[in-house]
């Protein structure tokens, strides 16, 4: 039994179809994905790395501004230190000078006080012999 002619026609244009529809359809349909894969690959693998360069960028940021925290604070200290030894040498100087001053002033107060009893003594023994005078009204010897 030979099949109807229509069935070798109908199994034609379905090839027919196919090989149509694979050409002018299907294969620019995959094209295209097969595009659109790739670009979002690359898309993904220029994402990954601008985020790799920005993980590194921080870490070298915070690096710097680590070290440059470190040499201020290391500034400060300097210059504490500095400022502390100025204020002690300058304490030590005015201490000194103070300490100078209160010698000089001593001595030259215990010179007067001196020079005051010598002539508070001879003044004493003037007014006594003065009033040994008055009460005994005869001049003492």
């Amino acid at each position: 039994m030979l099949p109807n002619l229509s069935v070798f026609w109908v199994i034609f244009f379905v090839l027919l179809l196919t090989v149509i529809l694979d050409r002018l359809l299907l294969k620019p349909i995959l094209r295209v994905m097969e595009e659109r894969a790739k670009a979002i690959q690359s898309a993904r693998e220029l994402a990954e790395r601008a985020a790799s360069e920005a993980r590194t960028a921080t870490a070298e940021f915070e690096q710097k501004t680590a070290a440059a925290r470190a040499e201020l604070y290391r500034q400060m200290d300097d210059m504490r230190r500095k400022a502390n030894e100025e204020r002690a040498a300058t304490l030590a100087r005015t201490r000194a000078e103070a300490d100078a001053q209160i010698a000089s002033a001593s001595a030259a107060l215990k010179a007067d006080a001196e020079e005051v009893r010598r002539t508070l003594s001879a003044e004493a023994e003037t007014l006594g012999a003065a009033v040994a005078e008055r009460i005994l009204g005869r001049r003492v010897s």
